[in-house]
């Protein structure tokens, strides 16, 4: 963990590193373009005054006069540009340096450089003039004419790479001192919300660790976050109480497994010893012997009930769904099997099935044990003499059975759990002691794989169970 959120530290800070390398890149092209804007505003300037001035003397011999020097020298000493004039033929008449003997004035531009000026409007430049300067600089020549419009000469105005860097010296240390304070808060923040963002990722790392030893009540404390962080807290804490719940149902199932064991295999082995070792009397031997028998069938159908369990808990729902069967004859058929059993409890049958087929997706021999274990416990749990009531009836998408049934009523309580493995309520134990309290199970087990539900409600003596299926859908009437 700290190696990741030291490998987290450094990867932010590098981010932030080479963030403002690109804003220093940034800055340098922006500024550097903002100056030689700046420049060439100055430069165009101070050509328009230092022209209009020029332009009062008649000839060329009068721009080399002493007072046109001093005027140039005072504009140069104010501005930092360098300025000189220059006659139409290229010889530099006069310059703004302050030293009396000039070792510009005199000398002559590179034909290629008066080849390049206008002799009506100013033209801007970039470049050593010929050699004249030692270092490229912006420059900005103007013509200059006389009364007559008469061209008498070009003024230059240049700005050197020394101007330039007059302006870095002042801005370069301001953007580093910022840059410098704004990168150490950036490392600071993102140390802080490195370690922050580790804090929740530790706790969850130590609940894990403590899982994976077998402290299923390891958990991690609930935040206010909405973010990745607060939806993993979340997950992590769904899927130990969905394990944790798993786990008591597995150590519950085989609690109740070896229950149902433990009773008919003490009685089995009491009375098979009791017969072996002459205790029972041969006259009573038969008696004993039925018990056995009643006995390891009862073990038979638990065993053959968890191996349907198993089957059914493996079933995939789409392949369940690709079948269609006719639920009406399901219920006619199941119905038949138990005419013995109603008619020994003398009880009378209302059967609401339309006689038209009802046609619904799932597997039929699943659906056939659903309607078999309701039919089996609603008999066995009807009062002699009353109504056993079968119903059918179907929406646009649903078909939905009732198997109702006339006994004592159900405790509010005791319906949620009536689903459960092995269980068995107080009101049964009288007449199913040869249940193993798995039929209610494999119910729920089958119509949760075919995507369905059951419903049940039990009141004034009235039970009713209530699940749904889905209508196979006509070819053209799907919508």
């Amino acid at each position: 963990m700290h190696s990741t959120y030291l490998r987290n530290f450094l990867s932010t800070a590098a981010l932030v590193i080479v963030s403002f390398l690109m804003i220093g890149i940034a800055f340098g092209i922006v500024s550097r373009s903002v100056l030689v804007t700046d420049n060439r505003r100055s430069a165009e300037a101070t050509s328009r005054e230092i022209v209009r001035m020029a332009e009062a003397y008649d000839g060329t011999e009068d721009l080399g006069s002493p007072e046109l020097r001093m005027a140039l020298c005072s504009v140069a000493g104010s501005t930092g540009e360098h300025l000189f004039i220059a006659d139409p033929d290229g010889v530099i008449l006069t310059c703004s340096d302050s030293e009396l003997l000039c070792g510009h004035i005199g000398g002559r531009l590179d034909p290629e450089v008066l080849s390049g000026l206008s002799p009506v409007e100013p033209k801007a430049l970039l470049g050593s003039l010929g050699g004249l300067y030692e270092d490229p600089s912006f420059v900005v020549a103007s013509p200059i004419k006389n009364g007559a419009g008469i061209l008498t000469g070009y003024l230059f105005v240049a700005v050197g790479p020394a101007a330039q860097l007059d302006v870095w010296q002042t801005i370069f240390p301001l953007f580093l001192l910022i840059s410098m304070i704004v990168l150490l808060l950036a490392l600071i923040f993102s140390f802080a919300g490195s370690k922050l963002l580790s804090r929740p990722l530790r706790a969850i790392t130590d609940a894990a660790r403590r899982f994976g030893k077998g402290d299923l009540s390891a958990r991690v404390e609930k935040t206010d976050r909405l973010d990745e962080i607060g939806e993993l807290t979340e997950a992590f804490n769904s899927m130990a109480d969905a394990i944790e719940k798993s786990e008591e149902e597995r150590r519950e199932f085989i609690a109740n497994v070896s229950h149902e064991l433990k009773t008919p295999m003490t009685t089995i082995a009491g009375f098979a010893d009791g017969i072996l070792d002459g205790t029972i009397p041969p006259e009573n031997r038969d008696r004993y012997l039925q018990t056995i028998s009643s006995e390891t069938k009862r073990l038979s159908r638990l065993v053959r009930s968890m191996l349907e369990l198993s089957r059914l808990q493996a079933g995939d729902r789409e392949a369940l769904l690709k079948n269609s069967f006719d639920v009406a004859e399901v219920l006619r058929l199941t119905l038949i099997n138990f005419a013995d059993k109603i008619e020994s409890r003398h009880l009378d049958v209302d059967f609401q099935v339309p006689e038209d087929p009802v046609a619904v997706l799932g597997d039929p021999d699943a659906i056939t044990q659903v309607v078999y274990n309701l039919l089996d416990n609603a008999i066995k749990f009807s009062h002699d003499g009353t109504e056993l009531g079968i119903s059918l009836w179907k929406d646009d998408r649903k078909a939905y059975v009732s198997v109702r049934n006339h006994g004592a009523t159900i405790p509010e309580a005791e319906i949620p759990r009536l689903f459960d493995r092995f269980h068995k309520g107080d009101r049964s134990r009288s007449r199913d002691r040869d249940g193993v309290g798995l039929g209610l199970y494999i119910v729920k087990t089958i119509l949760i794989n075919h995507g369905e539900d059951i419903a049940v409600t039990s009141r004034q003596g009235v039970t009713d169970f209530v699940f749904s299926l889905t209508l196979r859908q006509e070819k053209g009437k799907q919508s």
